[in-house]
């Protein structure tokens, strides 16, 4: 993202998020509300104690074509990992299904383990929608979904779209409950397409991507509980100063010692080398604890990587390494719970260009 865009002002994430206990929200019946907000405040979407667990397929709808900036890394290479941002680039749709009617098509393996039965599920998508073109924000609340070896269905957002304009980008997200399509598809390759999303070069740039969180349940698999928030805000520093960090509390947990977990975060316009980006965990009253790893340093974690503890999770179509402004990571939880933990604040920090977060999930070992 370039220099020149202007800073997103100060936010503050939902200070506190208590969990019920069986119902994914929205189950009750609400008020109709606005079809698009420029924020929306993180709130528990579903949650659950399971033998099961959490699995996601991810990937970015778009990539560079060629460099913009003069001592910009070649495309290539920021493509295998080099710390370009996309804003030093043109951007150009990815496409793998080969289909003349559609555009932005990617795919992602959802890794469901063999007997599981699917709980719930939840397709993300979002990106900016104005760069070299300017896209209709009409379009937000719909992409084309295929499961592994079927042909594409319409997905239509079923919630408040997060869009959310500034001086330098329109960037928005779009979500569905898709669990009737995943407990038919199962496992293996999720194609999605038609993400509404602009393409050229802009000095903030072009992003947008998808992610497909699913609970599932597998009588063979520990007790744990899982948990998904989503909203639509941002992280940023104002006037080259560091923003309060927003945090998210999440209570009721009952994690033994020694206990396991993860979570995992999706993110827009994080810039790969730009730092001051971070994420850290207190467990109860314990110390703070950086979510990290090799792939995403303690202060670069929103920088346009899809990992899980640091790894490829899963096949992509592409698999690129520098996805250029869209994060879909997962973080080892388990050194924040080694004396187990009935609560746990999550502490976002923004670095000085900002990003917008969407979704946070959660999983950790319940106590029997």
């Amino acid at each position: 993202m370039g220099s020149s865009r202007r800073i997103l002002g100060v936010l503050g994430l939902l200070s506190s998020l208590a969990l019920s206990l069986h119902l994914p929200a929205g189950t009750a019946a609400a008020a109709p509300g606005p079809k698009e907000l420029p924020r929306i405040q993180f709130t528990q979407r579903y949650q659950a104690v399971l033998h099961g667990g959490l699995v996601r397929a991810s990937n970015s709808g778009i990539s560079c074509r060629r460099e913009e900036a003069e001592k910009a890394e070649p495309c290539a290479e920021v493509k295998r990992g080099a710390a370009g941002v996309n804003g030093e680039y043109e951007m150009f749709y990815s496409e793998v299904d080969k289909d003349p009617d559609t555009y932005n098509s990617t795919r992602a393996e959802l890794l469901v383990p063999e007997g599981a039965k699917i709980a719930y599920a939840r397709l993300y998508w979002g990106g900016n929608l104005r760069v070299g073109e300017q896209k209709p924000p009409e379009d937000n609340g719909r992409v084309l979904v295929a499961e592994p070896g079927g042909a594409y269905k319409d997905v239509i957002a079923d919630t408040v779209i997060g869009h959310r304009t500034d001086a330098g980008s329109d960037a928005y997200q779009a979500s569905a409950d898709v669990t009737s399509l995943v407990r038919k598809g199962g496992a293996g390759m999720w194609t999605v397409s038609q993400l509404n999303i602009a393409m050229g070069h802009s000095a903030v740039g072009a992003w947008g991507g998808w992610t497909l969180v699913a609970a599932y349940e597998h009588a063979e698999e520990p007790l744990r509980r899982v948990s998904l928030w989503d909203g639509f805000d941002s992280v940023a520093a104002a006037g080259g100063e560091a923003a309060p960090a927003p945090t998210v509390l999440v209570d009721g947990l009952d994690v033994p010692a020694r206990g396991a977990g993860k979570a995992g975060v999706v993110g827009y316009d994080g810039d790969r080398g730009t730092l001051g980006d971070s994420l850290t965990v207190t467990a109860d009253s314990g110390r703070r604890v950086s979510l990290s790893d090799p792939e995403n340093p303690f202060n670069d974690v929103m920088n346009s990587t899809i990992t899980e503890f640091g790894r490829p999770p899963f096949r992509r179509l592409p698999e690129h390494v520098n996805n250029l402004g869209y994060d879909a990571d997962v973080f080892d939880l388990s050194p924040a719970l080694s004396a187990g933990a009935r609560s746990l604040s999550f502490r976002f920090a923004g670095e000085s260009q900002g990003h917008f977060l969407g979704v946070l999930f959660l999983q950790t070992d319940a106590r029997r």
